[in-house]
């Protein structure tokens, strides 16, 4: 007596249909992909200083390599970048990530800051005792007097075409407001 193949389904058991199911097949461009993205990575956190590598949550084994890496040059970097990577996909490279976005995160607002500071200096310089009444307002322990004072040095030396130093001065003092704000 031969069986019908409607017949042979019956004697599969129903999980064995559930986890043939459940297999996702991964190519091998994705896995390559995959495995460069966290050379990267890797390639990303070697080029961080040791205090921001402290901010970071790098078990010892890891930590070492990166260490390692950064005092190798040429060849022997690129394979020390290619076991880092291949440490990487043994663990959980999530936690990592988050602490690096939050590194440059804090680099970008500080550039920012920055920019936004010498576009107040500027404005210092180019519209005098209104542009004070602005930097009161944000920083109320300014000291007016000083900042008019360096706020003439600095029209006076752009008027003579001398090089920017107090305008230099207005940036470092505003730079030292805000950081004490």
């Amino acid at each position: 007596m031969t069986r019908q193949p409607e017949e042979w389904l019956d004697d599969v058991p129903d999980n064995q249909e559930e986890e043939d199911e459940e297999i996702i097949w991964v190519s091998k461009s994705e896995i390559k992909r995959d495995a460069e993205e966290l050379k990267r990575l890797g390639a990303e956190m070697v080029e961080l200083s040791k205090s921001s590598l402290d901010k970071l949550p790098l078990d010892e084994e890891l930590r070492s390599a990166i260490e390692l890496a950064q005092k190798i040059k040429k060849e022997g970097r690129r394979r020390q970048l290619q076991l880092i990577g291949k440490m990487l996909r043994s663990r959980d490279e999530a936690p990592i990530r988050t602490a690096l976005d939050k590194l440059k995160n804090r680099h970008n607002q500080q550039v920012a800051l920055f920019h936004k500071l010498e576009m107040l200096r500027d404005r210092l310089i180019e519209q005098g005792d209104d542009a004070i009444t602005e930097v009161l307002n944000l920083y109320p322990d300014a000291d007016r007097q000083q900042l008019r004072t360096m706020m003439r040095n600095a029209q006076k030396e752009k008027a003579a075409g001398k090089p920017p130093k107090a305008s230099r001065q207005i940036f470092q003092y505003l730079r030292q407001l805000a950081e004490e704000a």
